[in-house]
């Protein structure tokens, strides 16, 4: 969202509205407030990535315009839960360790899916629910690996999808090594250039490899099932084997 919005064609919502999960009953009116005025031929934006998760967002989304266009932002499920677990840890020193939240049965390897840090990554099972409301078409997955590494790559693709003119380009990121991100700078501004919040790019805490080996095994069937079901390899096991 920080990338789009360096396009002039694009106005977005910089904090998470969250209506079509916590507010919904605050009604459309209250979420059309909520938005950026934005000028004919101009595109409105908001990020709450809660919603690819909650059952009652497709539906609900559908019925206020079924024309909308979805970007989801997906990366390694592995990675994603380590990384969700490392944001609560930071805001809750005092919850038990990884390990222990990950499995339902440690001896037996049996992984807890119940666990939202967890539940979030089987992509294929989210993705099943917005399907029924939405054709492939209006749906973009982006890379969250790429967007790292190659982040005029994704947004190319990301303005493709929009309709807009690639204006957003390498000249506006520029990596910062300390975060292990990308920051955005405005391309005819000297100011300096706009790095991801202190959330991001925090230090993993260190995980037992052999549950990481077991969450990979766990997790795969479900990325292959995505895989097919978006037409996308995004590679997270060939990424495994390079480590």
């Amino acid at each position: 969202l920080e990338a789009i919005r360096a396009h002039p064609d694009v106005r977005a919502v910089g904090t998470e509205p969250h209506f079509f999960d916590r507010n919904y009953e605050k009604g459309l009116e209250w979420y059309r407030n909520v938005m950026p005025k934005t000028l004919e031929g101009q595109i409105t934006m908001e990020k709450t990535p809660s919603y690819f998760v909650t059952n009652d967002a497709p539906r609900r989304i559908h019925s206020m315009a079924k024309d909308t266009k979805l970007i989801v932002v997906v990366r390694n499920p592995v990675t994603r839960a380590i990384s969700d677990y490392t944001q609560t840890l930071s805001k809750k020193p005092e919850i038990p360790t990884f390990e222990v939240l990950a499995f339902k049965n440690r001896t037996l390897g049996l992984i807890d899916a119940s666990w939202s840090a967890i539940r979030i990554g089987i992509y294929a099972l989210h993705l099943e629910n917005w399907l029924q409301y939405f054709p492939l078409s209006q749906i973009l997955f982006v890379s969250g690996e790429r967007l790292i590494t190659d982040p005029a790559g994704e947004m190319a693709k990301v303005q493709d999808f929009l309709g807009l003119k690639r204006i957003v380009t390498e000249k506006h990121f520029y990596f910062n090594k300390t975060k292990g991100f990308p920051c955005l700078k405005k391309p005819e501004d000297s100011s300096a250039p706009r790095c991801l919040g202190k959330s991001k790019g925090r230090t993993h805490p260190k995980i037992d490899p052999d549950v990481i080996h077991r969450l990979r095994k766990f997790y795969k069937p479900f990325n292959v099932m995505f895989y097919q079901m978006t037409g996308q390899d995004f590679q997270w096991e060939q990424e495994e084997s390079d480590k």
